[in-house]
C-alpha cells in the first residue's frame, strides 16, 4: 500500500508510531540542515520534518530537490511539534522523515494551490483539475456530495423509488431550446437531450410507482449566468395519489433534513406561503428574498394628482423605506440614481425623500410636494425619523422588476443580506398561461402539464389570463431552489390546455401522443417538485454562483476551455451522420 494513514488522520496518539504518508507537496522551509514539507491529500495537511544531523545525506537531499505538487510518499516516525499548529487537525505532531520516495514529478503550476489563489477565474477553469484541490472548491464538491447522500437518504426513508429515465428523448416545442442529437442509424432524425424528465415521470405514476425520484442531468441551450449552466442537476420528484399539501409538506421536510444534517441549520417552523400574486405586489419578484424588510408601498394614492406628470402618468407609484438611511449623502443618492438607470435596470430615474431628524423632509421633488404631500408619504410607508424613501415609477410590471433590483442592491449595500442566514418560503397560485406579445398567444407559465386551480376551471373559457395553476415555487434568499405543479392527469382537460396553447390537434398528438394515450389507461392525480440541486447546494454554501459546486463547469460562453469543447467534427464523422455545417452568418 502506498499509504498508512491519511494526511489529515494522525495526531498525538500516534506518536513513537512509524507511518506512510503519500500526497502532494504544499509547501517547502529549507533552513539548510533544518527543512519542512507540508504534505497534502484530500483529508488534510501533515508536516514532514528532515534535520541533517538525525537522517541520512540521501533523504536530506530528496527532500530539498523536492518542488510544488510533487506526488511524494514519506515513511518515517510520528513526533510531537514544538511549534503546534491549532488549526488544523494534525497540528500537533509531524513526521521525522526516514525514505521519500518521489512517485511522479510536476511541472510549476500557473497558480498558487492556496485558499486565496492568484490565478483568475479562466485560467482556473483552463487548469480545472489544478483548482479543485484547492481546499474552497474541495470543501464545496464534498457539500454537494453529502446533499446527495442526505437527499437519497431522506426520500428513500420516505418510501420514493430511484428510477433512471433516458437521455436520448423525443425534442418537443415548449420551454428552452433543446440540446439535439443525431442519429446516424436514422438519418435526417434526431434525440433531443431532456430539459427534464417531467412526462417520463408522469408515465411512471400512471405505471403505479407511486413516489419516484432520481438526482439527474438536464440540458437546456439558454444563455448563460452565474446560476446556470447548458447542463444543471435536478432532484426531481414525483407523486400519485396527492394534493398540492401533501407535495408542499413532503419537501419541505426534505429542505429541513438536508439543512440540518449539511450546514446544522434547524427550521423549526412550517415555511411561510404567499401567492404569487402578493409576492409581485410586496417584491416585485417570484422569489422574494426576505431576510429583510423593505416590502414596496403603493403611493398612487398620495403621489399622484399633484401636478407631477412622471407620477401623474404612471400606472405605479411604488416606494421602499430604508431605515434609518436618511443620512446619505448627495454623493451616495446620486450613486443611486445612477445605478438604477444602468442598462440591467433600465430605470429612466429615481426620486428620493429624506425624513429627517427635526421632523421635516427633504425630497428630491421639492417643488412639486409640500412638507404635508411628503409626511403622506411618510405615513404610508411607515417611516420615521432618519429613514429614506426611495421611489420609481412607470409601467406596472417595468417599475416592480426595477424596484426589485433596487432592493435588492439596498440589501447588499446594508449589510443584510448575510450568506449564512436562510429565509425559505413558498409561493403558490401561478398563473396558469403568460400573453406574449410577440406570437400573440398564450404560453404555459411553467409546462402544459400543469393544471389549473379546480375553483378556476370555467376561466378557461371566458378569461384564460386569470385561471391560477396548481403550481408552487420554493424560493430562499432571492434564488428559486425547486417548483412543481398539480398535474393534469385528464385527457380531455389535457387536450384543451395545448388548445389554449396554440397546438392543433395533429401538433399535440405528434408531440405528446405517446401521454395522452396513457392518460386512457388509468392516470392517477399525481403531482411533483424539482429541485435545481446545484442552486441548491450553492444557497447552502453561501454562494450566488453554482460553478464552484460543479466539478468541470462550463463558462459564460458555455464551453468548457479545459478540453475545448464544444468543438468542430471532422468530414467522416459528419457524413456518417448525413450532416453539413454552414458557415455561421456575421
Amino acid at each position: 500500500m502506498y499509504r498508512t494513514h491519511t494526511c489529515g488522520e494522525l495526531n498525538a496518539s500516534h506518536t513513537g508510531e512509524t507511518v506512510t504518508i503519500a500526497g502532494w507537496v504544499q509547501t517547502i522551509r529549507d533552513k539548510g540542515n533544518l527543512i519542512w514539507v507540508d504534505v497534502r491529500d484530500r483529508y488534510g495537511i501533515t508536516q514532514v520534518v528532515g534535520e541533517a544531523d538525525n537522517v541520512s545525506e540521501g533523504v536530506m537531499k530528496a527532500l530539498k530537490n523536492l518542488g510544488r505538487e510533487f506526488v511524494i510518499q514519506i515513511t518515517g516516525t510520528v513526533a510531537e511539534r514544538h511549534s503546534k499548529n491549532p488549526n488544523i487537525p494534525t497540528g500537533e505532531i509531524e513526521i521525522k522523515a526516514q525514505e521519500v520516495v518521489v512517485l511522479n514529478k510536476s511541472e510549476v503550476p500557473p497558480f498558487t494551490i492556496e485558499n486565496e489563489t492568484d490565478g483568475g477565474e479562466e485560467l482556473r477553469m483552463k487548469y480545472r483539475y489544478l483548482d479543485l484541490r484547492r481546499n474552497p472548491v474541495k470543501e464545496k464538491l464534498l457539500l454537494r456530495h453529502k446533499a446527495s447522500n442526505e437527499t437519497h437518504k431522506y426520500l428513500d426513508s420516505v418510501g420514493f423509488v430511484e428510477v433512471e429515465t433516458p437521455y436520448l428523448i423525443k425534442s418537443t416545442p415548449e420551454g428552452a431550446r433543446d440540446f439535439v442529437v443525431p442519429s446516424r442509424m436514422h438519418p435526417g432524425e434526431f434525440y433531443a437531450l431532456p430539459q427534464s424528465p417531467q412526462t417520463f415521470k408522469q408515465l411512471l405514476m400512471v405505471s403505479g410507482y407511486d413516489r419516484y425520484y432520481q438526482i439527474v442531468k438536464c440540458f437546456r441551450d439558454e444563455d448563460l449566468r452565474a446560476d446556470r449552466q447548458p447542463e444543471f442537476t435536478q432532484i426531481d420528484c414525483e407523486m400519485a395519489f396527492v394534493e398540492q399539501e401533501d407535495v408542499l409538506n413532503t419537501f419541505e421536510g426534505l429542505i429541513k433534513h438536508l439543512f440540518k444534517t449539511c450546514r446544522g441549520v434547524s427550521f423549526d417552523y412550517e415555511f411561510p406561503r404567499i401567492t404569487y400574486a402578493e409576492a409581485m405586489e410586496k417584491y416585485g419578484s417570484d422569489k422574494p428574498d426576505i431576510r429583510f424588510g423593505m416590502e414596496f408601498v403603493n403611493l398612487n394614492p398620495v403621489a399622484q394628482g399633484k401636478g407631477f406628470g412622471v407620477f401623474d402618468n404612471a400606472e405605479l407609484v411604488v416606494a421602499i423605506n430604508a431605515k434609518d438611511c436618511a443620512g446619505y449623502t448627495r454623493k451616495q443618492l446620486d450613486a443611486l440614481v445612477d445605478w438604477v438607470k444602468r442598462p440591467q435596470v433600465g430605470a429612466k430615474g429615481l426620486i428620493y425623500c429624506k425624513c429627517n431628524e427635526d421632523g421635516t423632509y427633504k425630497s428630491s421633488v421639492d417643488k412639486f410636494f409640500d412638507q404635508d404631500a411628503l409626511a403622506d408619504w411618510a405615513k404610508a410607508c411607515q417611516a420615521e425619523k432618519g429613514d429614506l424613501l426611495l421611489v420609481l415609477s412607470g409601467e406596472t410590471h417595468t417599475v416592480r422588476s426595477q424596484m426589485n433590483e433596487l432592493r435588492l442592491h439596498m440589501g447588499n449595500e446594508l449589510g443584510l443580506r448575510s450568506p449564512n442566514e436562510f429565509k425559505p418560503l413558498w409561493v403558490i397560485d401561478f398563473p396558469l398561461l403568460e400573453w406574449d406579445e410577440e406570437t400573440k398567444r398564450y404560453h404555459a407559465m411553467h409546462h402544459p402539464f400543469t393544471s389549473p386551480k379546480s375553483e378556476d376551471m370555467a376561466l378557461l373559457d371566458t378569461d384564460p389570463g386569470k385561471v391560477r395553476a396548481n403550481a408552487y415555487d420554493l424560493a430562499m434568499n432571492g434564488v428559486e431552489l425547486g417548483g412543481g405543479s398539480i398535474r393534469i392527469h385528464n385527457k380531455q382537460l389535457q387536450a384543451k390546455m395545448f388548445d389554449l396553447l396554440g397546438f392543433s390537434e395533429e401538433e399535440a398528438k405528434k408531440q405528446f401522443g405517446f401521454l395522452m394515450n396513457a392518460f386512457e389507461y388509468g392516470a392517477p392525480p399525481h403531482g411533483g417538485i424539482a429541485f435545481g440541486f446545484d442552486r441548491l447546494v450553492a444557497t447552502m454554501g453561501g454562494s450566488e454562483s453554482i460553478r464552484d459546486y460543479i466539478a468541470f463547469p462550463k463558462n459564460n460562453a458555455g464551453k468548457d476551455v479545459m478540453i475545448d469543447s464544444p468543438s468542430t467534427l471532422n468530414e467522416e464523422q459528419l457524413d456518417e451522420l448525413h450532416l453539413s455545417v454552414k458557415a455561421p452568418v456575421e
